[in-house]
């Protein structure tokens, strides 16, 4: 392949337009973008199939930049492509993403220059790349989003999806455990449309990787079932080309290109490898790289002629080209295929299919009952029939989750069509991949027991900051499990998961209230939602006797009333809500009004307004106790500083059900005598 100056003028570009942009705030990662320029920029101009006014495109090439360190990287191969702007309402804008004066503005306070890379906030960001691994992981989730969607929509003569997926990363990313488990799971699966690009530039914080890295990554991605590339100079744009061109080519695995490079290339070497990579070069050190590259000293965000119009008349064209023919053949789809192609349309705006809930179960009254992870499962097999495109499955926990969906196959290695997903015992990556999966506007859901909830933690956390709809499925819910001691048994997940802000914690009380759960949880376009379930049978409350369960959609409600205004407020949430009900029973046989309300969700009830909150918990009544087989933190906002909370203050213990019960308090018995002191205490 031919290159000219302007390719080197264009590299060059990327460069010095991050290392100005490090130098003015003072703050960031110049070393990769230097770097890795020439990587990105035959990538981008070469291959990825990526139109800048429409970077919404449903089949265009996912790019992701997993080391988000090198954020400048990203931020001005979007400038000189001219990316456009996309609302919140999925509407391109004419205008771009990020202009001269954005990037002027690098991690700045409220620019769309953040120091990571940050989904929503700027046009043509893919994903949220701040914690390192969580890139490379969300990239296999949208690689079998790619294959599914294909499954799904193609029909002979109507090829709507075949996007390739690169995610490009660097040593911190695969020392990473979340990277290891992802690699994994796709070298499995087999995605063929799937590319890591690896920054092999043996340097770290610390310094040398051989200081904690000295394994063999091509062997060890071998081994995962990969395609293994290398390309031994990061400047050699004809060896980048040349492996670029074989992942395409040769279908059938998942694909690792190792390209050796300096980072910070072109910088003085005299002041070392660590401040090119984390820190800004400082004005001499910037000089003496400009004059390598043939720059002007002291121009600042230079754009030279021809640069921006070398990015349109190579990518920018082909992009175009690419969109419009795909957009024409989708039109012919629609004429002929209206069904499926009202689904691509409505998970583009992440709508609901017509329909989506007139099969949901209302259960009936039951003593007995059932446990809410089989009411779900339930559930969820009834959603899923009418929402096709939801997709997705559990940490080797099927049987326990209740979430395989049974009228669908499984994904296989080389088949992506099923819509079940065996993650295997892989929670950290099974949490990333979904978030890839919903970035690609799948709707996915994982599922494992809550105490793993820990391992699956950064990418819950990053589908709040991104607002995803992920949806987190965690069974197993308190000290129920019994016998399988603390080890399993949850007790400060729940309150951990409840302060992570955007994050929807739902832990419904009986098998009608999880179908009200689901019913709030399906319509959610921008909020990921935890729904948190019991393993031992709970009963299915008579609602005739008591308040519908619709009104969990409140987050909390008044489930069981009394005459007059009450003595004491007993608040349950999941499986305790039986507790509250039978202590109000005892309370009034002794003459004590009792209210009790059912809390499934602390964050949906806070979203209410004033006057439906002093309804369910007027302020008026002081007695009141909070009933939750998990660490109390955090219940003194709803039982106040004369309330109380029969809960778990240590660990828990192996024992059967009933013996931990008995020795954590959660009797009927103790909640009636801590009901009586909470009122006394009103009393003084």
């Amino acid at each position: 392949m031919t290159h000219d100056s302007t390719d080197w003028l264009c590299i060059n570009t990327i460069r010095t337009l991050a290392m100005d942009a490090v130098e003015q705030a003072h703050s960031g990662h110049p070393g990769a973008p230097m770097a890795l320029a020439p990587v990105a920029y035959q990538l981008w101009q070469q291959e990825l199939r990526y139109d800048p006014t429409a970077p919404i495109w449903p089949n265009r090439d996912r790019f992701v930049l997993s080391n988000g360190h090198a954020s400048m990287l990203l931020y001005a191969l979007l400038h000189l492509t001219g990316v456009r702007r996309v609302t919140s309402e999925y509407t391109t804008e004419d205008q771009v993403a990020i202009g001269l004066e954005d990037l002027k503005k690098f991690r700045q306070l409220d620019s769309s220059t953040p120091g990571h890379p940050e989904y929503r906030w700027t046009s043509g960001v893919e994903t949220t790349t701040g914690p390192l691994g969580q890139g490379v992981a969300n990239s296999v989730g949208m690689a079998i989003a790619s294959r599914w969607m294909a499954g799904h929509f193609n029909r002979p003569g109507f090829e709507l999806f075949d996007y390739d997926v690169w995610a490009l990363c660097g040593d911190g990313d695969l020392m990473e455990g979340v990277s290891s488990e992802a690699a994994s799971l796709a070298g499995h699966l087999k995605l063929p449309n799937l590319c890591w690009v690896y920054d092999s530039n043996h340097i770290s914080i610390d310094g040398g990787t051989d200081l904690a890295f000295t394994e063999d990554v091509g062997k060890r991605f071998e081994a995962y079932g990969w395609r293994v590339l290398r390309v031994a100079d990061g400047n050699d744009l004809d060896a980048l080309s040349q492996a670029f061109r074989t992942f395409k080519q040769d279908r059938g695995q998942p694909t690792l290109i190792i390209v050796t490079t300096q980072i910070g290339y072109g910088a003085p070497k005299k002041q070392g490898t660590a401040s090119a990579h984390g820190e800004p070069l400082g004005e001499e050190e910037l000089k003496g790289a400009k004059r390598k590259y043939g720059w002007p000293e002291d121009a600042k965000f230079l754009v030279p002629e021809g640069v921006r119009e070398r990015f349109t008349e190579r990518m920018g064209e082909r992009g175009r080209k690419l969109r419009t023919e795909w957009e024409a053949r989708f039109a012919e789809y629609q004429k002929q295929f209206p069904e499926q192609a009202d689904q691509l349309q409505r998970m583009q705006r992440r709508e609901l299919p017509a329909g989506w809930d007139k099969e949901l179960p209302v259960f009936p009254a039951d003593a007995k009952g059932v446990a809410t992870r089989e009411s779900s499962g339930k559930v969820l097999t009834a959603l899923a029939k009418n929402y096709p495109w939801l997709v997705g499955g559990s940490a080797d926990l099927n049987p326990s989750t209740k979430t395989y969906l049974s009228f669908s196959g499984a994904m296989k290695p080389g088949d992506q069509t099923g819509r079940n997903i065996h993650f295997g015992v892989r929670e950290h990556a099974m949490g990333s991949i979904i978030n890839g999966l919903a970035l690609s506007k799948v709707r996915p859901y994982s599922a494992t027991f809550l105490i793993f909830s820990e391992y699956e933690r950064p990418p819950i956390r990053l589908s709040a900051i991104m607002e995803l709809p992920s949806i987190h499925i965690f069974t197993h819910d308190s000290i129920g499990l019994g016998e399988d001691g603390p080890t399993h048994q949850p007790v400060e997940q729940l309150p951990s998961l409840r302060a992570i802000p955007g994050l929807i914690v739902l832990r419904p009380a009986d098998a009608n209230e999880v179908t009200e759960a689901w019913r709030v949880i399906a319509p959610l376009r921008h909020q990921p939602v935890v729904l948190v379930l019991t393993r031992q049978a709970v009963p299915t409350l008579d609602r005739t006797k008591y308040a519908p369960a619709s009104g969990l959609a409140k987050g909390a409600y008044v489930l069981s009333d009394t005459k007059g205004k009450p003595d004491v407020i007993l608040i349950g949430t999941g499986s305790e809500v039986q507790l509250c009900l039978q202590a109000q029973e005892q309370l009034e046989g002794q003459g004590v009004k009792a209210r009790v309300v059912s809390m499934p969700s602390w964050e949906l009830f806070e979203q209410q307004d004033e006057a439906y909150r002093e309804q369910v918990l007027p302020s008026s009544v002081h007695a009141r106790v909070a009933v939750e087989k998990a660490a109390t933190f955090g219940w003194e906002r709803f039982v106040g500083l004369r309330g109380a909370v029969v809960g778990m203050r240590s660990f828990g213990a192996s024992a059967p059900l009933k013996a931990l019960q008995q020795k954590f308090g959660f009797t009927v018995d103790n909640v009636v005598k801590v009901a009586r002191e909470v009122i006394e205490q009103a009393k003084k």
